[in-house]
C-alpha cells in the first residue's frame, strides 16, 4: 500500500515538493539519517533536498541544532519538546521551507519509567510557522521496525505540512482599488513637474 511505503511516499514528497518549490532539510536521531536516505534515494531529490542534521547524542542536538540544554534536562532527549526544539533549529539553521525532527528509542536497550522501547517523538516545521509533533509507542517491534516505521511516519507528516494552506490570490476587488489609488498619484506627479526656465535678459 503507497501510504505505508516509504519510497512512494518519498517520491509523491518531492513530486509536491517540486511543484510548489519548497525544499527540506531533516534532524534525526534515532532513525540515524533514515529519512534523508529514503528521500535521496530517488533521483533528481537535490532539487528539494538540502541537507540532514544526524544528531544522536544531546551535545550534537545542541551544537548542531541550537537544543537547549535546559530542554534537554528538563524533558529528556526523547520528549515532545525536543522534538520540536529539532524542528525549529533545522529550520535555523538551514535556508529551506520545511523541517521533519524525530528522536526515540528503538531498543532493544535504552528504555526508562514512562518512556519505553517504541516511543518516538515526530514534529515538522514550516518557514511560515506551522509546527505540529505526534507522539507514537510502536513498541517493542525490533529496532529496525522502529526506525522503519519512523521514516514512514515523518515522511506522512512532511506531505501533509507540504500540502499546506496555499498563498491567497488577491481579489479583483483589491487589484481594482489599488489601480485606482494609484490614477490620482500619476497625475499629481504630472501636476508638480516644474515649467521650463525662461532665458535670463542681459
Amino acid at each position: 500500500m503507497a501510504g505505508s511505503d516509504p519510497r512512494a511516499l518519498a517520491r509523491a514528497l518531492l513530486d509536491l515538493c517540486r511543484s510548489r518549490k519548497l525544499t527540506i532539510a531533516t534532524a534525526e536521531s534515532c532513525t540515524g539519517g533514515l529519512v534523508a536516505g529514503a528521500l535521496t534515494e530517488i533521483p533528481g531529490s537535490s532539487d528539494v533536498i538540502d541537507r540532514g542534521f544526524v544528531t544522536y547524542s544531546n551535545d550534537a542536538k545542541h551544537a548542531m541544532l541550537g537544543v537547549e540544554t535546559a530542554t534537554l534536562m528538563t524533558f529528556g532527549a526523547v520528549s515532545k519538546e525536543t522534538a520540536i526544539a529539532m524542528a525549529i533549529g533545522a529550520l535555523e539553521h538551514a535556508e529551506v521551507d520545511l523541517t521533519v525532527a524525530i528522536t526515540g528509542i528503538a531498543g532493544p536497550g535504552g528504555a526508562t519509567p514512562g518512556k519505553p522501547v517504541g516511543l518516538v517523538h515526530i514534529a515538522v516545521a514550516s518557514r511560515d510557522g506551522r509546527i505540529s509533533h505526534r507522539e507514537h509507542r510502536f513498541g517493542a517491534i525490533g529496532r529496525s521496525l522502529v526506525r522503519q516505521r519512523s521514516v514512514v511516519e515523518a515522511l506522512r507528516m512532511l506531505l501533509e505540512l507540504a500540502r499546506g494552506p496555499k498563498p491567497a490570490k488577491p481579489s479583483p476587488v483589491s487589484v481594482s482599488r489599488a489601480r485606482v489609488a494609484r490614477s490620482p498619484r500619476r497625475s499629481a506627479v504630472k501636476r508638480r513637474v516644474a515649467p521650463p526656465l525662461k532665458p535670463k535678459k542681459s
